[in-house]
């Protein structure tokens, strides 16, 4: 299988299970993330999917700081940014 057929094949979103299974965590504490706005996800009805990218970004930026990433400071980050744009009028700075 070619690199491109491999990118084709490879899903755009992760049911919950499946990104904890690839995150080696249990499917609760994703859960548990993502009601608290630390975790990306999309909600369809009563159900939540992961974006693979999400994921995927989260391995990269470990592997590329060689340290421990912290996805409640992401999150915290985010939800600060999207206060300063609500405050500024929809502008971050």
């Amino acid at each position: 299988m070619s690199t491109s057929e491999r990118a084709e094949s490879r899903p755009i979103f992760y049911t919950v299970a499946e990104a904890a299974a690839i995150l080696r965590v249990d499917a609760a504490t994703v859960y548990r993330a993502i009601r608290e706005d630390a975790f990306p996800a999309v909600r369809v009805r009563a159900r939540y999917v992961i974006p693979a990218q999400a994921v995927e970004r989260l391995a990269a930026e470990a592997a590329e700081s060689g340290g421990c990433v912290d996805v409640a400071r992401m999150a915290a980050q985010r939800r600060l940014a999207r206060d300063v744009a609500r405050l500024t009028g929809g502008e971050t700075r």
